[in-house]
């Protein structure tokens, strides 16, 4: 067909509603119609028609009419800037084909005063992205564009954008969505001087509505229908859910999905962080934090009225149906991680320029609403390692180190969220419990900054109530919980100003540490919890002056356990050696020699009184481990802690003297071999162990 005629049907067409093929029959036409018309006032025509007309923009199809608009300019810029070699004329010349900034001039005049300005940024931004030409392999990018119409066309997606921004509500929810999706994919094309002339104070309130209202994630509710489409039943004795794919919750979890706004949300956040960043007003940088906040907590609110939230998150293998586990559930996940990956990125920009800004520094609220937003996320990012991302890691941190600056606002922080357990009950149901593992994880920040009485109302009982009750074998989040108890109260004691809270307390938690081992915690744990409190019972903390004794009775404890350990190797179940200093992860472990590993783990922290009664002790406790593949590891710790500079040079200076004037050195290698004491004949295994020994410790 003649382009002229097709330019006349196409235009008729324009003037009513037609079915989905026919309009996409329509938007065919018309992307050809762009990328063969010859004449500008052509394109000026089409393009003023196409934005004005019925069957374009009286579908109701909401936003993914300006995904189209944006599609079919991006096509047909794409087609002038890559014309199909089969139409090409001997000499490699198109027929009758305008260049490309003829082209985008002529399409940028049909952004006329019958259509609004938004539209126009639809139109400016589909010839922006389809002229840029990315240069493969080299790292950089071009455009076909001369750098002259290349910057005009930047002002004015730029100038149409501000002018939009101006009463982004006037023509409805749509067109001010459609003004930030339009932005979020012109951004990667606008130079640095064109970014920073969007009005970002006027951006970034629309920009984060476009990321969690109507358009986007719908107010957090998109959670509330899902329970209703959830039934329970009983296999046995475990209870079972069950959310049908046929349910109406789930369709509309699908369609929320699959909307254009939510499937390109990285778009949206990235422009968040940029408004976030560049807004010259810091109250609506703090309005829009408390707009982050509140969306959060419908979040929050809306899971926890879900009965899949009774699921733990690593047990869903035992309480979910088949159909749920394989085909519901992994939807809506995939879903709540889109919302967890856009806010935290949105939060990133925002700590990032309460650092930087004299404006925000010097205010903690910022930092604690920034973790009272994660926390309303946790069921989100503590499943499956989502939170292992550096925009997370940054913005918790952070926020942690700030608030940390701010002794008052951090103990207010943690009274807000102090959980239920620290009334002495841990949380029936399992989101609670998962509440309860945030706040310990959290609070195990804080100790340094706080004084010792806010560290024990908000820490140590609250921990104390997950230690009295060691976790079932069956729940990974009671285990979890159980760890991070321990991990808190440690930090507590590691706290010089808790001295005195630390000499009651160290009692109670080593006979908890003891009881615990190795049933509910690994070696590697039990080995970093005992060493930090003989650390912390010993010089220079202040615990030692008060009670000089207590390191050496701890010492005393641990090897009486040792004796009447178990020699025989821990299940796999029941340890995780990676980590531990001097270990391989594929090393094997007893109850014995664990216990071992962590005695010899404290010696760098003794006095050199007690340093010097019990070396001669570690060595020759090595011998009491009778296998010897599960005496390798203990043997090879104990010469690493005597020649690898873990102690300091008084203590060096001594295990020196030990090792060559004391005996140390005979007592080690005896016991190395597992014969200190017991006279045996010379002989290759032991002169190979001997060996081994003395290059081992040559550089002492």
């Amino acid at each position: 067909m003649p382009a002229d005629h097709l330019l006349n049907t196409v235009l008729s067409l324009y003037q009513s509603v037609h079915d989905d093929n026919k309009t996409d029959q329509i938007i065919g036409s018309t992307v050809t119609l762009l990328s063969t018309l010859s004449n500008p006032l052509n394109l000026a025509v089409l393009t003023s028609e196409l934005l004005t007309a019925p069957a374009i923009w009286h579908r109701h199809d909401g936003i993914r009419t300006s995904y189209r608009v944006i599609s079919i300019y991006h096509s047909a810029a794409r087609r002038i800037r890559q014309p199909d070699p089969a139409e090409a004329l001997p000499g490699g010349r198109q027929p009758g084909r305008l260049g490309c900034d003829a082209w985008a001039k002529g399409v940028a005049k049909g952004a006329d005063s019958r259509s609004n300005r938004w539209q126009h940024l639809l139109v400016l931004t589909g010839i922006l992205m389809g002229m840029h030409v990315d240069d493969d392999g080299a790292g950089s990018s071009s455009s076909s564009l001369s750098a002259g119409l290349r910057n005009t066309l930047q002002e004015a997606v730029v100038k149409a954008a501000n002018l939009a921004l101006e009463r982004p509500m006037q023509d409805g929810p749509v067109a001010a969505a459609s003004i930030s999706v339009a932005l979020g994919f012109a951004m990667p094309h606008l130079s640095e001087f064109h970014l920073r002339c969007i009005n970002s104070d006027a951006l970034l309130p629309n920009a984060v509505w476009t990321l969690t209202g109507s358009e986007g994630f719908q107010d957090g509710q998109f959670l509330t229908p899902v329970n209703a489409g959830v039934s329970r039943s009983r296999q046995g004795d475990v209870e079972v859910m069950h959310w049908p794919a046929e349910s109406a919750s789930f369709r509309q979890i699908q369609q929320l999905d699959s909307k254009p706004v939510v499937g390109s949300m990285g778009a949206t956040a990235r422009l968040a962080m940029h408004a976030i960043q560049h807004a010259a007003n810091p109250a609506l940088v703090l309005q829009a934090q408390d707009a982050l906040l509140e969306f959060t907590a419908r979040i929050f609110e809306g899971w926890q009225a879900c009965a899949l939230s009774e699921v733990e998150a690593r047990t869903e293998g035992r309480h979910l149906s088949p159909e749920t586990l394989q085909v519901t559930f992994p939807i809506l996940s995939e879903l709540l991680r889109k919302v967890l990956y856009s806010v935290v990125a949105a939060l990133q920009a925002l700590v990032s320029r309460s650092i930087l800004d004299p404006r925000l520094r010097r205010d903690p609220s910022v930092a604690a609403k920034t973790l009272h937003t994660l926390r309303n996320l946790f069921f989100i990012s503590s499943r499956d390692g989502n939170s292992n991302f550096q925009a997370y890691t940054f913005a918790s941190l952070c926020s942690v180190d700030i608030l940390s600056r701010y002794p008052d606002a951090a103990a207010a922080l943690l009274a807000e969220m102090r959980p239920d357990a620290a009334a002495g009950s841990i949380p029936p149901h399992p989101l609670g419990r998962t509440m309860d593992l945030h706040y310990l994880t959290l609070a195990e920040h804080f100790p340094p900054s706080l004084p010792s009485a806010a560290s024990e109302a908000l820490i140590v009982q609250p921990a104390s109530v997950y230690l009295a009750q060691p976790p079932p074998p069956s729940s990974p989040l009671a285990r979890d919980l159980f760890e991070s108890a321990h991990s808190a109260v440690l930090s507590v004691l590691s706290c010089p100003q808790n001295s005195a809270l630390a000499t009651g307390l160290v009692p109670f938690y080593v006979d908890n540490l003891f009881s615990s081992f190795p049933l509910h915690i690994s070696p590697r744990q039990f080995r970093v919890a005992f060493r930090t409190v003989t650390q912390i019972v010993s010089p220079p903390f202040p615990v030692s002056a008060t009670n000089p004794d207590l390191a050496e009775t701890l010492l005393e404890m641990l090897r009486f356990r040792a004796a009447g350990a178990s020699p025989e190797p821990l299940p796999a179940a029941l340890y995780d050696a990676a980590g531990g200093e001097g270990e391989n992860e594929d090393v094997q472990l007893s109850e014995q020699s664990a216990l071992l590993l962590a005695l010899v783990d404290a010696l760098p922290f003794l006095h050199i009184s007690l340093l010097e009664e019990w070396l001669p002790v570690a060595a020759e406790a090595v011998g009491l481990i009778a296998d010897p593949q599960l005496r390798l590891p203990v043997r090879k710790r104990l010469w690493d802690v005597l020649g690898s500079g873990e102690m300091d040079v008084e203590r060096s200076s001594f295990a020196v003297t030990w090792w060559y004037s004391r005996g140390g050195k005979e007592l080690v290698l005896g016991a190395a071999a597992g014969l200190a004491g017991q006279p045996v004949m010379s002989g290759a295994l032991v002169e190979e162990e001997k060996r081994e020994g003395g290059e081992g410790l040559s550089r002492l």
